[in-house]
């Protein structure tokens, strides 16, 4: 693959990274109009179930096929790029089967004794709805983003986040006014109609290529070694993601609550919760957008250095990764550090807020550090490596929340330096082994 490809692939996927968060950015504050603090607080109460869902479908599988569609690509084995999707996509549809069960008929119950909220169970049914698309797309994308072909993976986020807005804005009408369970059922619903569309979109985009291209070349490897590249890497990444979601929504619980322990009552807890997780930190992730799609690019082009073993090209791509991501973070902590007041009050009319966003400013550098390592990390095969440290890092988040003092600031800085300690040293004993 060409540096000019790799910059081209990048650049196609910024462009869609910053569009769709844009997008998703404005929907917030929207939403935050419209339905308050008290209904925002609800909607985030929802979304770690979301994410979790997503890692037990969809996330380990992206990456995977990416990483082996890169590799085969670069041999010329299009007909086991074929075999590597269709059973990713068969295991990935096996799962989202399951959870789609669990939480459309247990709805109530996890409202009930996870969220102890049962006005969230209505979004919870809708939302299993929504995992098989979301399951099958992330499939099809890995394939796209594995061959460098990156406009149809680009195009689905766009298209995915105009559905979803498009869905909210005609549904907020008919569903704010009969309450937060409601509204947060026309979140969901923009979540759903998203995900069908884009999962239709790239399903189609998927075997019209394979027909142009002919992608019909008889794999030389057999489904059991296909089905055992797939799980060895995808079982880490998923269960990585898995622990991760699954620790977060319990720090996710543990806030509101301990707000509570702390004098609030339960709507004022619910509103500080609303915005710390659903107005200052959208805030403070816009600009990674770029940083993003650099590291979904990442994959691939690790992932075909190390197969044919370009040592020098891989230390190149890490040191301009380290450049990048250090300009960026840097650039964005100076500027929320600086106006968090004046940010605030432009973004949300609330020049109050900045109080909450001025602290999570200093967080800037090493969380974007840590989505571009990711990208690093995965392309040359520390999954389990990343999934040691999700796991820490969530635990050190629960224990410093429970504690209450600088829980984020804390668990965040600790947490975010292992990765790139983890790169620097790697870096220094020779990529070479990495591989």
């Amino acid at each position: 693959m060409s540096r000019k490809n790799i910059i081209t692939g990048t650049l196609i996927l910024t462009c869609a990274n910053l569009i769709t968060k844009c997008m998703g950015f404005f929907y917030r504050v929207f939403m935050s109009n419209a339905i308050g603090a008290e209904g925002m607080g609800l909607y985030q109460l929802i979304l770690p179930l979301y994410m979790l869902a997503w890692s037990i479908t969809s996330s380990g599988f992206t990456t995977t096929i990416s990483h082996l569609a890169a590799q085969e690509y670069i041999r010329g084995q299009n007909g086991n790029i074929g075999r590597i999707v269709k059973q990713a996509v068969c295991l990935s549809l096996c799962a989202s089967a399951a959870v789609s069960c669990v939480l459309f008929f247990g709805a109530d119950s996890i409202a009930l004794s996870m969220l102890r909220d049962r006005r969230a169970a209505f979004s919870l049914r809708l939302l299993a709805l929504a995992v098989p698309f979301m399951a099958a797309s992330s499939c099809f994308r890995g394939f796209f983003l594995g061959i460098q072909e990156t406009l149809v993976p680009a195009f689905s986020q766009v298209l995915e986040q105009t559905v979803r807005i498009l869905t909210i804005y005609f549904l907020a009408g008919i569903f704010v006014p009969r309450g937060l369970s409601y509204a947060c059922g026309a979140a969901v619903c923009g979540i759903l109609f998203g995900e069908l569309l884009s999962c239709g979109f790239t399903v189609w985009n998927y075997f019209h290529y394979k027909r142009k291209h002919k992608f019909i070349r008889k794999p030389t490897l057999s489904s059991p070694a296909v089905l055992a590249m797939i799980l060895s890497t995808a079982l880490p990444l998923s269960a990585s993601r898995i622990a991760g979601s699954l620790l977060s929504t319990v720090e996710n619980l543990l806030i509101p609550r301990q707000l509570q322990l702390h004098g609030q009552n339960t709507v004022q807890a619910l509103s500080t919760y609303g915005e710390l997780t659903g107005m200052a930190m959208p805030l403070v992730l816009l600009p990674s957008a770029c940083l993003m799609a650099a590291s979904v690019s990442l994959v691939p082009e690790i992932s075909e250095a190390c197969a044919v073993k370009q040592d020098t090209r891989i230390s190149k791509t890490v040191s301009a990764t380290f450049l990048f991501t250090s300009v960026i973070g840097f650039g964005a902590a100076a500027l929320f550090a600086v106006f968090p007041h004046e940010i605030c009050y432009i973004v949300y009319d609330r020049a109050a807020l900045g109080q909450v966003l001025f602290p999570l400013a200093f967080l800037c550098p090493l969380l974007y550090a840590q989505t571009t390592l990711h990208g690093l990390l995965n392309g040359l095969g520390e999954q389990l490596f990343l999934f040691r440290n999700n796991i820490l890092s969530s635990c050190i988040s629960i224990i410093c929340c429970l504690l209450f003092s600088f829980s984020f600031l804390i668990s965040d800085i600790a947490a975010r330096m292992i990765p790139v300690l983890r790169t620097r040293r790697k870096r220094r004993a020779g990529l070479p082994s990495l591989a």
